[in-house]
């Protein structure tokens, strides 16, 4: 079987990974993502073409290279990772009572042979709606102090006191909120001839 690669740094995505069972490594992807960011406005597209570009940027003989993108529309508009106390109470206060879209896309991308340079693509989309409490200021600073979410889209964890936020969840796959989609994903890798689990 190729080498399975996790184009990704985040410790979300490689611990959902590593619920599958299955041998693999993670890679930093070689793209500029800003730069992609500034060409398409779309939300859905653009998680693509971002998931895209970093299984892209990775590719080689012999491996198999998982790559993915997420970001949260609200209102039509492209809510990127806080970086600050501030934005992130400006976001939530903003989201807050509402309904938002958390679009995860997955590229999974390999070379057709060594000597030819031809890339195979599996690509999909998981959106997830997710509605928010009507929330006071001191609750969400309160949340905010406690996960510190400032590397997150839509500024929340809800892998840990994230769900303290939310009034309901629309998903298929509850993965897919942590960045992953492994319901999609198993059985893509499935059909790339891999045992999830790998038996021993």
């Amino acid at each position: 079987m190729k080498m399975l690669v996790l184009g990704s740094t985040s410790p979300y995505r490689k611990t959902l990974m590593e619920s599958l069972m299955i041998p693999f490594s993670c890679k930093k992807p070689l793209c500029d993502e800003d730069k992609f960011k500034d060409q398409e406005k779309d939300p859905v597209k653009l998680a693509s073409l971002l998931a895209r570009k970093k299984a892209e940027s990775l590719v080689m003989a012999d491996q198999i290279i998982i790559g993915g993108d997420q970001l949260v529309s609200f209102q039509g508009k492209i809510l990127g990772k806080p970086q600050t106390f501030e934005k992130a109470l400006q976001q939530l206060s903003e989201m807050q009572g509402e309904t938002h879209e958390l679009i995860t896309a997955v590229c999974v991308a390999l070379m057709e042979s060594s000597q030819n340079k031809a890339i195979q693509l599996v690509e999909f989309v998981d959106i997830t709606k997710i509605t928010l409490k009507v929330l006071s200021p001191k609750q969400i600073s309160t949340y905010l102090n406690e996960d510190q979410p400032w590397d997150c889209a839509g500024s929340y964890k809800i892998e840990k006191h994230g769900m303290s936020l939310i009034q309901e969840i629309e998903t298929k796959d509850f993965s897919a909120i942590q960045g992953l989609p492994l319901l999609r994903l198993s059985q893509v890798l499935h059909n790339l001839g891999y045992e999830i689990p790998k038996s021993k």
